[in-house]
């Protein structure tokens, strides 16, 4: 499954039927290993996407936007930092 992202599959059908088959084969032809390894996947991934968000709002929050403000600033005559 690894190198085949979610556009190319909406793109090209044989994509995501070469993922399904590879997951299939994965749990070795075991149809409900098969799901539920891929239910578990989906839960790790969801709850690891809700704990970094939590953490991107946390550092979001106690950076000073005139702290990353500044860090943008160019010199209009050198282009140099300030």
């Amino acid at each position: 499954m690894a190198g085949i992202d979610a556009r190319q599959m909406q793109d090209q059908p044989d994509a995501l039927e070469r993922a399904v088959e590879q997951a299939i084969a994965a749990c070795d032809g075991d149809l409900r290993a098969t799901i539920r390894a891929l239910v578990v996947a989906n839960s790790f991934l969801t709850e690891q996407t809700t704990v970094l968000s939590q953490e991107l709002d946390y550092a979001w929050r106690w950076i000073s936007p005139g702290f990353t403000r500044s860090q943008l600033k160019r010199r209009m005559t050198t282009g140099e930092p300030e």
